[in-house]
């Protein structure tokens, strides 16, 4: 995998999300086009600033360890649902 390739990608999906999306960070991958590449994707949430980090959840929908309270603040102010920690996903 080409790193810059890989970053160019996923910033561009994570930078298309608008307010009130959430997705995970498999979807993510996918996405970018590097399917299994999750972690990968919160390690680059984690390191590259001024990304909308707050739209990225787990595969169940759960919250980011450590920053759960800004998380689910940021997300209900876009008028996502967050419940015990977990989002509620349409299906």
């Amino acid at each position: 995998m080409n790193e810059g390739d890989f970053e160019a990608a996923v910033i561009s999906v994570i930078e298309s999300l608008q307010p009130g999306e959430v997705a995970a960070y498999g979807e993510i991958a996918t996405e970018a086009g590097y399917p299994g590449a999750a972690r990968a994707v919160g390690n680059l949430l984690r390191n590259v600033p001024g990304l909308p980090w707050w739209r990225v959840v787990n595969a169940a929908g759960r919250l980011t360890p450590g920053n759960e309270t800004d998380q689910a603040e940021r997300l209900r102010a876009e008028g996502v649902t967050v419940i015990n920690g977990r989002v509620k996903r349409a299906k």
